[in-house]
């Protein structure tokens, strides 16, 4: 017998014997769903045996059989019934247990998100990705087999993929492109840094998203359900089906502000804040300008991040600020990294120590902040140290600025696209998927081990849209990605380190040396973050202009 648990009132398993029946008791089920047919298999006991011995160990038996591969409507219908009237917790089995999950994700459909009916079902074994369809259709069977066609179909209208519909559409101005995405606003997030630092307003990093959309692109404004890349298709909130010759994946990422217990309750209140929200940048700047003295925190969860640098940017800029006002020897800063490197790329780090030690800040490294008390102001970090048993501290605070973990958005992670980890699964040269040829993807959602910037953004995709260009014409992919990021680390107001870097941490500069050098603070770099990069990236980034973004050539294909 092999129980696989779904939720703590449903399992499901293969089928079982009259002899299972005192262990399944034994393990605290209260209620039995028979759901294979009689007599589909020469040596499975009949529904009646299992029933007599459910009853001699009191147990509740019901039979809602269902035919190998054909679960209709009505079974579904059926299959509530039955958990409606059964005490719970309930075991249900067929010859697999597949029909059984089958018919819960259908059952459930119509009051759980999709993402986590399929997480659900994952991870009790039974992938339910084939059936997504008719999952978003509310679990009743689909008509449709498809509402629209498109050449290039692009997931997310962030800057990757608005640069990409605008990079593709230069090459090649024919193609039907549409890009799906329910966001009203398009933002520009490298700005929040700098509105939490009182230089930006908050407003000036936003713009409307149809005004960002491409002429000739296709705006499809909701949310995507579920992938079914076996038959090029998309599907979205309420059983809208998209097709696709070829699909770029750039939803970007989600902030996972749930895995910090008691954080959502007190963001924006209490002295918590995050640059990472539109809404919470400019609290940020309050919190700054209104603290006299006292701690402030400033916390990094494990990477992946969007930004890797974001977090002490925020503990920089305020410390110039306190610095600047005669406040800085009142106020203790306390820099929580659940890593154990200031910055991943050595280059950059002795700038980055003269500021630590010029604000003050203490670095606590292998922190990783698990809980929040906002009304007693105080936070809880897991600590776990090489070679040294885990502990948790608690620390109180007047001030914490929380970089949120951060992990793939639900639909992508319970998809066929993602890797065991829930990213998007592409060679980290041609930005293609491993596994479906027609499939592309960039931004903060891919596997790619580069930073998660805006800027590589800028660079990848010129590289998609490249090689996409040439998959259709039939050739073979022709443009590399080399790994480029940049992080402009904005030490304090007027200076920046302007951190650029590849794949393995490899030096990128744009300039030379002598014009700017990255590996030191300097105001040309602060120029380039607070006057230049806005307009290029409105301007120039999301209108396919690829200045200094030209896809480099793929090695294997100019020999």
């Amino acid at each position: 017998m092999d129980i696989k648990k779904i939720t703590d009132k449903i399992s499901v398993s293969p089928q079982i014997t009259v002899d299972d029946i005192t262990a399944i008791k034994d393990a605290g089920f209260r209620a039995i769903i028979c759901n294979r047919p009689d007599g589909e298999g020469a040596d499975q006991p009949s529904f009646d045996e299992i029933e007599g011995a459910a009853e001699l160990a009191a147990l509740k038996a019901t039979y809602v059989p269902i035919r190998s591969g054909i679960v209709k409507d009505a079974d579904v219908e059926a299959f509530g019934d039955a958990l409606a009237q059964l005490p719970r917790p309930v075991l249900a089995y067929c010859r697999t247990g597949t029909r059984s999950a089958t018919l819960w994700s259908f059952h459930e459909s119509k009051k759980r998100p999709m993402p986590e009916i399929l997480a659900a079902t994952k991870a009790a074994g039974y992938d339910m990705n084939g059936v997504a369809r008719r999952i978003a259709n509310g679990g009743k069977t689909p008509t449709d087999t498809g509402d629209a066609n498109f050449d290039v179909v692009i997931v997310g209208a962030g800057a990757g993929g608005v640069s990409v519909a605008a990079s593709l559409q230069s090459r090649q101005s024919n193609l039907s492109i549409a890009i799906i995405d329910p966001a009203d606003i398009h933002y520009y997030q490298p700005g929040w840094t700098m509105v939490g630092g009182g230089i930006f307003e908050a407003s000036e990093t936003a713009k409307t998203m149809g005004s960002l959309i491409p002429n000739g692109v296709k705006w499809i404004k909701a949310a995507v359900a579920a992938f079914e890349p076996e038959n090029d298709a998309v599907i979205l909130d309420g059983c809208r089906v998209v097709k696709y010759e070829r699909l770029v994946v750039c939803p970007g990422l989600k902030l996972d502000w749930e895995a910090v217990e008691g954080l959502e309750e007190t963001l924006g209140r209490n002295g918590v804040t995050s640059n990472y929200r539109y809404d919470l940048a400019p609290y940020t700047w309050q919190l700054v300008q209104d603290l006299k003295e006292g701690r402030a925190l400033f916390t990094q969860p494990p990477m992946p991040i969007k930004c890797a640098g974001a977090p002490q940017k925020a503990m920089y800029l305020s410390g110039d600020a306190w610095f600047r006002n005669g406040r800085l020897k009142d106020i203790d800063i306390q820099f929580m990294n659940a890593g154990g490197v200031l910055f991943g790329v050595k280059d950059y780090v002795p700038a980055l120590e003269h500021y630590v030690a010029k604000y003050g800040a203490t670095l606590n490294y292998f922190h990783n902040l698990v809980s929040v008390d906002g009304p007693a102001k105080t936070a809880t970090f897991k600590v776990a140290k090489p070679e040294t048993e885990p502990e948790t501290v608690t620390v109180d605070f007047d001030m914490m600025h929380v970089c949120p973990p951060q992990v793939a958005p639900d639909f992508v992670r319970v998809s066929p696209l993602a890797d065991a980890a829930g990213w998007v699964d592409v060679d980290q040269s041609t930005l293609r998927h491993k596994s479906y040829e027609n499939i592309w993807s960039l931004g903060d959602v891919m596997n790619a081990p580069n930073a998660k910037t805006a800027a590589a953004a800028r660079k990848q995709a010129p590289t998609v849209a490249e090689n996409v260009v040439a998959d259709i014409a039939g050739r073979s992919p022709t443009a590399a990605y080399d790994g480029y990021g940049s992080c402009p680390l904005t030490v304090e107001r007027g200076k920046i380190v302007l951190a650029e870097f590849g794949y393995g941490g490899v030096l990128k500069p744009s300039f030379p040396p002598a014009l700017l050098d990255g590996t030191k603070p300097t105001r040309l770099a602060w120029f380039l973050k607070e006057k230049m990069l806005p307009p290029i990236y409105w301007k120039a980034m999301l209108k396919g202009k690829e200045w200094m973004a030209k896809p480099e050539k793929l090695k294997v294909a100019a020999e």
